[in-house]
């Protein structure tokens, strides 16, 4: 099969298409013939020699594909590969998956319970673009965050992938958000989108705007990319029994916070990552995902925002294009 090589670490002039020999699945995976695959801020990590993939994964980037299933793992006699929800796959299914690697290529594999059916009405390239950002928010903003119907949300980085999924979803259950960003125009996207307001962080500061807007209330729960410059601000824009949800360093990785905040606003400060995680903990959110938003999906009240495509050869110019800042959603890699 063709895939992308990163040849050593370095600029996007690394990603090289190469031949490689076709994955095998194992027990309970799948092999998907790959139309379109995601694009994220990870990859451009592990590009540079930042971000590693875990021990027995592909050195191949992507995190994310849509396809058809044209292999099954061996059975033996016990794990058909199945969905989180217990559908068990066929050859011939269109599915996008969250995977740990391997998405820059023909052909991938991907645990069963980390697949979901492509939402109804949707193209290959819209469902590439959904299972990192969708299962990276589920995870952090409802189930670590705890976000609920009525609720404030400050969303950081409101027109990246996960910005713009986070929006959507929120909005949709019931709860108002707020969202950073760095352009007038990035803004009007956000909400577009259904925040509440949009906060072009150049020109204002966001703990003001925060306080105008609820009322000195303060956000419940923030979903934070930058890190660093933006804990100490973040939590004096949280209410009473808010909650920090840390997905991103961006800005830097070390700061320095007064505790006493968290002592008098009762605050939780959490945060995640994603791919090092078990199929099985991955499965569990697939699950919540096709009960819970793939029918928000389904009736286009949350949809992927696609920036841009390219070709799976020209994966240079998508990381190049990602790292300019000047993207609004998704940048998909398609064959």
């Amino acid at each position: 099969m063709k895939a992308i090589e990163i040849s050593a670490p370095g600029s996007p002039d690394v990603l090289r298409l190469v031949d490689r020999p076709d994955p095998v699945p194992g027990p309970g995976e799948v092999l998907i013939e790959v139309e379109a695959a995601g694009v994220n801020r990870p990859d451009l990590m592990q590009r540079e020699g930042r971000y590693p993939p875990p021990k027995g994964i592909t050195d191949i980037p992507g995190l994310e594909v849509a396809g058809r299933i044209i292999g099954l793992g061996p059975d033996d006699g016990q794990r058909p590969p199945r969905s989180a929800n217990g559908r068990v796959w066929q050859v011939g299914d269109e599915v996008c998956a969250l995977v740990a690697g391997g998405g820059y290529a023909e052909r991938c594999v991907a645990p069963g319970v980390q697949c979901l059916a492509v939402p109804s009405g949707a193209t290959a390239v819209e469902a590439a673009a959904i299972p990192e950002a969708f299962f990276t928010v589920w995870t952090n903003v409802f189930d670590r965050g705890r976000l609920m119907a009525g609720e404030w949300l400050l969303v950081h980085g409101g027109t990246s992938g996960i910005g713009s999924t986070a929006i959507q979803i929120a909005a949709a259950r019931g709860a108002r958000v707020l969202a950073t960003a760095g352009t007038d125009d990035k803004c009007e996207a956000c909400e577009r989108l259904g925040a509440t307001r949009a906060i072009n962080h150049r020109v204002e500061d966001f703990v003001a705007v925060v306080k105008t807007v609820t009322a000195d209330h303060g956000v419940d729960v923030i979903l934070d990319i930058i890190g660093a410059p933006y804990a100490a601000r973040n939590l004096a824009s949280l209410a009473r029994d808010g909650r920090l949800v840390q997905i991103g360093l961006m800005g830097g990785e070390t700061a320095e916070i007064s505790l006493r905040a968290i002592l008098a606003k009762r605050l939780t400060i959490t945060g995640s990552t994603l791919r090092i995680r078990t199929p099985a903990e991955k499965g569990a959110i697939a699950g919540v995902l096709e009960r819970e938003v793939w029918p928000l999906v389904a009736s286009r009240q949350v949809a992927p925002v696609i920036n841009a495509t390219f070709p799976l050869h020209d994966a240079a110019s998508a990381h190049r294009v990602l790292e300019s800042g000047n993207v609004i959603g998704k940048v998909v890699l398609v064959r």
